[in-house]
């Protein structure tokens, strides 16, 4: 493949800071850092490997409280150069943690409950972290053009990085997505093409496009340049625990798209653990899913290893990934931790975006509904401990998928008068 194989003998003393190899998750099979993805002995899936060799443990937290209050506060322990800060970049990150005392009355929680607000990064969602990561990655292996398969977030992440750092940008998606998500990603002035089929479609679509030459010199960000772009999900990890007095949470709920999220929450908890900033003890990873396309859910009831795929049908179309590539790695770490994996109907996503906002004032898009759902459902069901500090994420601001909560309006209307507003019984 042209991009895949790009000289990575190049690359190999590229400046990504503490980031050593490639490594890959299966067999443990190292290369250079380059824009690679899948193991070339066992074709599973490269993930970076560092070096933090070296590091104080008191010096380190020091370094990070006086960063930047975005993501590269946390540069020592990402794939980035040590000046990421000083280069044109949304700076996504350090985001609001919410504590939700209001919804954990409503949801039977009698322990601490917090909201992981997502919303407020710069195109109002988590993609814009995993996106400043890639886009790093770009400028250090020499690409132009930015590009990425999409179901709406991440084309308007992509489109708005690329031109403040100055590239080119040509995003796919499903031809059928939101009409707030579309135009977000139109906007920023680069390429926007819609596939007529799901997210799948279009994933097989920019794969093949990678092996083209037309695809030499572009950089897809969840393709082959997600080693480094799925380590911007550690950012979530780093500041949930940071903000929570450098504690684990005792439960986290996640949505579950691709399953990349929730597995670099867990490698980010692991990292802290290892480097000595937060205190080892256990914690429990719950994964959450519409039931309309909730294969990981699906295989975790069923007590499978290996995840069936499904046609996705449901609103919580940022999550409609029916092939979800982590999806065996998320099984395992809700089970190595003691978690779940659990989904909702579309009914049940609307009510809890309802119920979020009611409760603390937050408009969650659609897969924040289903968080939330989950959680729900979880502590009806007994799965997940009231008592314990639970973090819950919200990946996405509502305004990006209103058509799920449209019935919402007018109170009602009355003429300028406080007789009319007497008689309308508002009083």
């Amino acid at each position: 493949m042209a991009v895949q194989t790009v000289a990575t003998t190049a690359h190999s003393t590229v400046d990504l800071g503490p980031a050593a190899a490639l490594s890959c998750r299966e067999c443990g099979h190292r290369v250079p850092l380059g824009p690679l993805f899948a193991c070339e002995e066992c074709f599973g899936p490269l993930e970076i490997a560092y070096d933090f060799s070296g590091y104080d443990t008191e010096e380190l937290r020091a370094r990070i409280t006086a960063g930047p209050a975005n993501i590269w506060r946390y540069a020592p322990l990402l794939p980035v150069p040590a000046d990421v800060a000083d280069k044109p970049n949304l700076n996504p990150g350090w985001t609001k943690l919410v504590q939700a005392d209001n919804l954990a009355r409503e949801l039977g929680i009698t322990g601490p409950l917090y909201v992981k607000d997502d919303s407020g990064n710069p195109t109002h969602s988590f993609k814009d972290r995993v996106v400043a990561q890639a886009l790093e990655a770009a400028r250090a292996f020499g690409f132009t053009t930015l590009s990425c398969s999409s179901t709406g977030n991440l084309a308007g992440a992509v489109g708005a990085a690329a031109a403040r750092a100055g590239f080119r940008s040509c995003v796919f998606i499903p031809h059928d997505l939101e009409q707030g998500k579309v135009v977000m990603a139109a906007v920023y002035g680069g390429q926007l093409v819609g596939i007529d089929g799901n997210y799948d479609d279009v994933n097989r679509f920019c794969s093949e496009l990678i092996g083209d030459p037309i695809g030499e010199g572009w950089g897809f960000v969840n393709v082959n340049l997600r080693p480094y772009y799925a380590e911007g999900s550690k950012t979530l990890a780093y500041e949930i625990c940071e903000q929570l007095g450098w504690r684990l949470p005792d439960q986290i709920v996640v949505p579950i798209a691709s399953g990349s999220q929730l597995t670099k929450i867990d490698k980010g908890l692991k990292e802290l653990i290892a480097l000595g900033l937060v205190e080892d003890r256990p914690y429990k990873i719950f994964g959450a899913q519409a039931e309309g396309c909730s294969p990981v859910s699906a295989a975790f009831k069923a007590g499978h290893d290996v995840v069936r795929p499904q046609k996705p049908n449901t609103i919580a179309k940022s999550l409609a990934i029916g092939n979800p590539a982590d999806g065996p790695y998320v099984l395992d770490i809700a089970r190595r931790t003691g978690g779940a994996v659990e989904d909702v109907t579309d009914a049940q996503v609307v009510e809890a975006i309802r119920l979020l906002a009611r409760t603390e004032g937050i408009f969650a898009e659609t897969a924040g509904g289903v968080t939330v759902g989950v959680t729900k459902k979880l502590v009806e069901s007994g799965v997940l401990d009231p008592s314990l500090t639970t973090v819950v994420l919200n990946t996405g601001d509502g305004l990006k998928t209103l058509d799920a909560v449209a019935d919402a309006g007018l109170t009602a209307t009355i003429r300028p008068s406080l007789e009319s507003f007497r008689d309308a019984g508002l009083v």
